[in-house]
């Protein structure tokens, strides 16, 4: 295992030694780097940022050392503690703090846990924010208060329920008409944070909630991914429970998934499909996703005459282009809701309460809503690296033997033809390059993907 330095955080296994996975020591070490930056950027006396956590087994320890760590910089905490992190983004914004950290690994298994790092809006850092941060802890330059500087902690376990609070008041979600259908709900909240939260938001809209996996006690049951082939156990409770559909999202609970009725995955690619279908269609506009998710969000933006975008891969990525094109709503294919009217992050809560709103005004179950849908069907594969592969080469030599076509090299390449598109891209944390297609038929998607991949190694041959 290794620890993974990125310009959004921090992130690697517990345990091992220091500089090689997330030890304790690295914990300090990378808490007090944005610590220090923050001071860096803000000429205030005293600084505020919020500290919120998932529910992994790790989740306390580190916990307790990034808060005394800011503590010891003379940097005051609000703490949450258990939370999510579009929970803690909404916190940071609502308490006009400073910045924010979440301590979560995302969809990673327990072993792992990380540092994600927020600014002064509650939204990720920028790349040259997060880059300065990493050259602040690679020199060590940390300079912590004296005695009588130290910061405070001030406690505050109501966020869960104001976010809640705050995604209800939207105008597009629309609570009597949900509780009118008198939906039951199979929830799938992998022991952590979401077990909480997801209930108490859909009972509060009047659905019957059946839970599975909802105690927040960090050990996962499953691949906390909310991929098919991880899903069963929640497909089969559905479909034996006769639900209306099912809710599945990851342990901080920013990635969201639906379980049709007959115990079929709605598709992670078609949350923010669904959603943005609803939003438009109440409040036309434009559209953002990155590149390597699912076409059909262009082809529901153009239904309601709006202009679709694609942004390089990453959460970041994604809301600076939604700043700059004006999008009333994007995210990314792996089922992140972002939904400007709340806040510039990937939101469960928002996701599933707008879901839930188009639903209840539509006369068909979920299947028959997923049906109703362009049909596109991925196909997701990888080529591991070695030294001696050159990827600027393949990725050059692709796009030239493809120029004919349209291509963006915004994030690696990628090839939109009439009715398929191949993206390749270097993985920025996995020695390998991803190669991701997209067709009218699993078939074709396949067969492309093969296609791509037998063309690069005839590169590397």
């Amino acid at each position: 295992m290794t620890l993974i330095k990125s310009i959004s955080g921090i992130r690697g296994t517990i345990g091992g030694q220091t500089g090689d996975n997330l030890t304790p020591v690295d914990a300090v070490k990378f808490a007090s780097a944005y610590g220090t930056f923050l001071k860096q950027q803000f000429t205030k006396d005293r600084l505020k940022v919020v500290i919120g956590r998932d529910a992994r087994i790790s989740g306390p320890m580190i916990h307790n050392l990034v808060v005394n760590t800011l503590i010891g910089l003379g940097i005051d905490v609000l703490d949450l503690g258990l939370s999510t992190t579009p929970t803690v983004e909404v916190a940071v914004a609502m308490e006009k703090a400073d910045g924010g950290i979440i301590l979560t690994a995302s969809h990673n298994p327990k072993q792992w846990n990380a540092l994600k790092l927020l600014n002064a809006k509650g939204e990720f850092l920028s790349g040259a924010d997060g880059a300065e941060i990493l050259k602040i802890a690679e020199e060590e330059s940390f300079v912590f208060a004296e005695v009588d500087d130290l910061g405070t902690i001030t406690y505050n376990t109501d966020y869960m329920d104001r976010h809640i609070n705050e995604v209800l008041n939207l105008k597009l979600v629309d609570v009597e008409s949900v509780k009118k259908r008198n939906f039951k709900v199979v929830v799938d909240g992998v022991n952590s944070s979401g077990g909480i939260v997801i209930p108490s938001l859909l009972k509060r809209m009047g659905v019957e909630v059946v839970e599975l996996y909802c105690e927040p006690t960090g050990h996962f049951p499953h691949n906390p991914e909310p991929l098919k082939e991880h899903l069963k156990d929640i497909c089969a409770l559905v479909v034996k429970e006769k639900a209306d559909f099912g809710i599945v999202v990851d342990p901080d609970v920013d990635r969201l998934a639906f379980i049709s009725e007959d115990g079929e995955m709605f598709g992670e690619e078609y949350t923010l499909v669904a959603v943005a279908d609803y939003v438009l269609s109440k409040t036309p506009g434009n559209t953002v996703s990155n590149m390597s998710s699912s076409r059909a969000l262009r082809d529901i933006t153009q239904k309601y005459n709006g202009i679709y975008e694609a942004s390089a891969v990453g959460e970041v990525n994604v809301v600076e282009l939604m700043k700059k094109n004006n999008a009333i709503i994007g995210g990314e294919g792996n089922g992140g809701i972002i939904y400007p009217e709340t806040h510039y992050g990937r939101d469960a809560l928002v996701g599933v309460a707008l879901f839930l709103t188009h639903l209840s005004q539509q006369d068909q179950s979920v299947a028959s809503l997923r049906a109703s849908y362009p049909q596109y069907y991925m196909s997701k594969n990888k080529i591991e690296l070695t030294p001696e592969i050159d990827v600027d080469l393949i990725l050059e030599k692709m796009t030239a033997q493809y120029a004919h076509e349209e291509i963006s090299t915004i994030d690696g390449v990628k090839i939109d033809f009439a009715e398929e598109w191949a993206h390749l891209r270097k993985s920025n944390t996995e020695p390998i390059i991803r190669i991701y297609t997209e067709a009218k038929t699993q078939k074709k998607a396949d067969d492309l993907a093969l296609r791509i991949i037998e063309e690069i190694k005839e590169i590397i041959k």
